[in-house]
């Protein structure tokens, strides 16, 4: 787990990403609301009009619009540009434990300690529906991203998936600038769909005998109150936790749904489950009062509800805190970006890093992207001519298109890949050496040659170390387990690959990288070493904390060393020539002539060797540059 933001504050009760914005809203058990820019790491604004814990939060889509609900038993809405709260809705009877905007309809959802799950209208401020049917408290409740459903959770122990489509047809129709329009023109909003009147026909038909909402399936299999229920991004399945400290995954069709499989692993009640918003990811993340996050990869689970045969699932990764309980779970809709609420803040964080390890040889961008199939190979050619079109924001568009596959990495490590931590490209043997991430360290060396590109290329060689890349035609440098040495290895060995020769470092080393034929750098916690990898020898020194990332100039003659919130430019000797402090985090750089140009998290930056810096661009998000 990647760590990106964090804060120290009363409990944590409920968590919403904005879904095109780096913000992030967090309700507290004292009561109030926090609005966080959780990219800069700044508070950007306060509510405080809730009586009581604040149990849940939501941001809309496209307006600038937020709910909230809590144990004063109300549903507020708010607008972030105005920064106050446009009206109330009363009605629920008990705390309000989750709200929810619909995807289109201007519908707010919320659940409550009353048994029930009321759907309002926020634009004529009206309840069109009072689901009822439960039987105790209504932990949950969550629309489905596409269809018209719902999944509920209640500590009655069952799952209910309501069926909405009756009331989407009675209640919407196409916009005529009635009563949605006045409300928009006020407080500056745009709406492609408004309400009928629901005056008197709400109050006649408002509970669930009627037609308009109608329960498809009780699902049943818990045996202790279900603390939350939602449904897969793409897919037919649903998850849910529950108070018997089990995670159950659900899959559902026209005519029936049924229990899937069990996850067991937790150890107290399971506060929050969901699944990975990413399509290509069958993954579920649930956290717990066991004071632990867990990553479950249920890919084997979904494939065997399609194809049939046996099922295994793995747990992961676990993360846990040393006296604070999980409480709440949100996923960005379309970032690697996750949060998750405890006793005592929140923490923003990735599952894995996003920064594509890539090597670049002469005209060519190797980089591995990972599917369910496995890890692949590809190649960009940068001297072909590309035709770039630039977006509103003075920033080129993402390039649709792959670079040109090159094969397929059996990593032999099941059909989710770890992600890789670095690649090294030899023209000379057509080889690359990968750095994994996982549990243990380990280095894979492949040959790219012989055979159709289609075809699984697996490990000639498979070593445990930090990290390794190439020093001579056929010779290799990896920084073994421990750190405290270097071992110069052959590439045409064996399995095993053959030691030719051990470098013995001064002090453990945290990173490594090439400089140049039969040279490396070794970052420590403190310092970079210049090493001679032939000779065994170290060249020079230079003090210089928590390097990350190494950037040679075209001609080998400086070299970038990019820390965390450092850049220091230094020649091919260890000499340093400038050091540049950011408050912001850098993420990457490339050279352009003696031109430096690096990002931070809101910024495209130029860097002179004699230590003039300034800014070229900001930037809306993260950008890698190489």
């Amino acid at each position: 787990m990647l760590t990106k933001f964090e804060t120290k504050s009363n409990r944590v009760k409920g968590l919403a990403f904005h879904p095109h914005r780096p913000w992030l809203l967090a309700s507290l058990h004292n009561g109030s609301i926090q609005w966080w820019d959780f990219r800069m790491g700044t508070l950007l604004e306060r509510f405080d009009e809730h009586e009581g814990p604040v149990r849940s939060v939501a941001f809309h889509q496209l307006q600038p619009l937020f709910a909230s609900g809590g144990d004063d038993h109300k549903v507020k809405l708010w607008n972030h540009k105005l920064r106050r709260c446009l009206f109330t809705l009363h009605g629920h009877l008990d705390y309000v434990r989750t709200v929810t905007f619909h995807h289109e309809s201007p519908w707010i959802m919320s659940s409550s300690d009353d048994q029930t799950i009321r759907i309002w209208n926020w634009q004529s401020r009206q309840c069109v529906a009072i689901m009822t049917g439960h039987s105790h408290y209504v932990m949950c409740a969550n629309f489905h991203p596409v269809e018209d459903l719902v999944v509920s959770a209640s500590l009655d122990q069952t799952l209910r998936i309501w069926d909405l489509s009756g009331l989407r047809k009675k209640h919407t129709k196409p916009s005529t600038g009635g009563m949605g329009g006045g409300m928009e023109s006020q407080y500056g909003m745009h709406s492609s769909m408004s309400t009928s009147s629901l005056g008197g026909q709400a109050s006649g038909d408002i509970f669930t005998q009627g037609n308009d909402v109608i329960v498809k399936y009780v699902l049943e299999g818990h045996y202790r109150g279900v603390n939350w229920a939602s449904f897969h991004p793409t897919q037919p399945f649903i998850v849910s936790g529950s108070d018997d400290r089990q995670i159950k995954i659900w899959r559902y069709s026209d005519s029936r749904a049924y229990e899937l499989e069990s996850l067991r692993g937790h150890q107290n009640n399971i506060s929050c489950v969901l699944f990975h918003p990413n399509k290509e990811r069958d993954i579920v993340i649930s956290n717990a009062e066991d004071k632990s996050i867990r990553v479950w990869d249920v890919g084997s689970v979904i494939n065997k509800s399609f194809r049939g045969g046996g099922s295994t699932r793995s747990d992961v990764s676990v993360f846990r805190r040393e006296h604070d309980r999980f409480w709440v779970l949100a996923a960005h809709p379309d970032s690697n970006l996750f949060a998750a609420g405890h006793d005592s803040g929140l923490v923003v964080f990735k599952l894995e890093r996003e920064r594509p390890a890539q090597a670049i040889y002469e005209n060519k961008v190797f980089y591995i992207k990972r599917t369910r199939e496995g890890a692949h190979l590809f190649f960009v050619d940068t001297s072909r001519p590309y035709q770039v079109q630039m977006g509103s924001n003075g920033l080129p568009k993402t390039q649709a298109t792959e670079g040109t596959f090159a094969a397929t990495l059996d990593t032999a490590t099941g059909s989710t890949p770890p992600p890789a931590r670095s690649i090294s490209y030899n023209a000379s043997e057509d080889a690359l050496l990968v750095s994994w991430i996982s549990d243990t360290p380990k280095i894979e060396l492949y040959r790219l040659q012989g055979g159709q590109g289609s075809d699984r290329k697996p490990p000639v060689q498979k070593v445990k170390g930090i990290s390794a890349v190439f020093v001579a035609r056929n010779r290799y440098a990896l920084l073994g387990r421990d750190a405290s040495f270097i071992e110069i290895r052959d590439v045409r060995s064996d399995d095993s690959g053959a030691c030719l020769k051990v470098v013995n470092l001064p002090f453990p080393g945290q990173e490594m990288f090439y400089a140049g034929t039969g040279h490396v750098l070794v970052a420590s916690s403190t310092a970079v070493l210049l090493v001679d990898a032939q000779q065994g020898i170290v060249l020079g020194e230079l003090a210089v904390s928590g390097v990350k990332y190494c950037v040679w100039s075209p001609d080998m003659s400086m070299v970038a060393l990019l820390s965390k919130h450092t850049v220091t430019i230094a020649t091919r000797k260890l000499e340093q020539m400038c050091f540049i402090h950011e408050t912001i985090r850098i993420k990457s750089g490339a050279w352009d002539g003696r031109i430096l140009v690096y990002s931070t998290l809101n910024h495209l930056k130029y860097a002179l060797p004699q230590g003039d810096t300034g800014i070229i661009k900001t930037i809306p998000s993260t950008m890698y540059i190489a």
